[in-house]
């Protein structure tokens, strides 16, 4: 395969959270550029089956993998189910998340505790199981020069404070800590740790806030490039991460938000 096509030939990768969205859109691209992907999700079957399909047609080869990812036994028996197939992974990307709003004197314990689970939680399992693999298989010449690569997905919400979603804004400012921490930590062995800070992404997380020509308008004004993101835009960046294109990045948060980070309200002066 030309290594300008399929940048990922040959490796092997797990998304969690890929049955939609985001996660759907970069098991996908990292199926078309050459890699063998799994595609974790949570009880939904059909979707992960539909995507499977559809890297199939494309010629690809996804693996469903179903798993709670805030479950220590069962991301640990996804890691090992699918290098025990595939025999290698080189890739994690540590996606899944959810939202449980409400304002902070009205929010449940529950909905605190089940959005770091799944947040914060899951990807330190996700990637600590990643890490152990790589570990062990060191650089795979001919495959990679790292000996494996993870991307956490963050938020511009790491560094953006947002009232009434204060449990999803703590997890993401945790991942960006762990991802900072863990690739402090693993860098020597050859292991490289990124993340992403999506923006405004047309998903159906956060449908109200552009599915219609009134909220669509709002949130424009909080993006000085103009429109919203799309999944592609997203699975573009991980794909670069993820290649060898990327090899001396380790320890960054490449933000894809249109300019959201930017405070657009100050762009008058203030």
């Amino acid at each position: 395969m030309d290594a300008r096509n399929a940048p990922l030939a040959g490796q092997k990768a797990i998304v969690t959270g890929a049955s939609s969205g985001i996660g759907a859109a970069i098991a996908r691209a990292f199926a078309a550029a050459g890699a063998v992907v799994g595609v974790n999700h949570h009880g939904d079957v059909a979707a992960t089956q539909a995507i499977i399909d559809d890297i199939a047609r494309a010629g690809g080869k996804g693996i469903a993998l179903a798993a709670d990812v805030s479950v220590e036994a069962e991301v640990q028996a996804m890691v090992r189910d699918f290098v025990a197939r595939e025999g290698r992974l080189d890739i994690l990307v540590a996606n899944a998340g959810i939202q449980r709003d409400a304002l902070f004197a009205e929010m449940r314990l529950a909905d605190w505790q089940r959005v770091l689970d799944v947040n914060l939680t899951g990807q330190f399992l996700a990637a600590r199981e990643a890490v152990r693999c790589f570990l062990k298989q060191g650089v795979v010449e001919g495959v990679s020069r790292a000996a494996g690569k993870i991307i956490c997905m963050s938020s511009v919400h790491q560094v953006i404070p947002w009232a009434g979603h204060v449990n999803y804004a703590a997890s993401k400012g945790g991942v960006m800590l762990l991802m900072q921490s863990l690739a402090q930590e693993v860098a020597p062995h050859r292991i490289r740790v990124n993340a992403i800070a999506p923006g405004a992404i047309e998903t159906a997380i956060n449908r109200p806030a552009w599915s219609t020509p009134e909220a669509l308008k709002r949130l424009l004004t909080l993006i000085p490039y103009g429109r919203a993101g799309k999944v592609d835009d997203i699975a573009k960046a991980a794909l670069w991460l993820a290649s060898d294109e990327s090899d001396y990045v380790t320890g960054t948060t490449l933000f894809v938000d249109g300019g959201m980070t930017l405070y657009p309200a100050f762009a008058d002066n203030g």
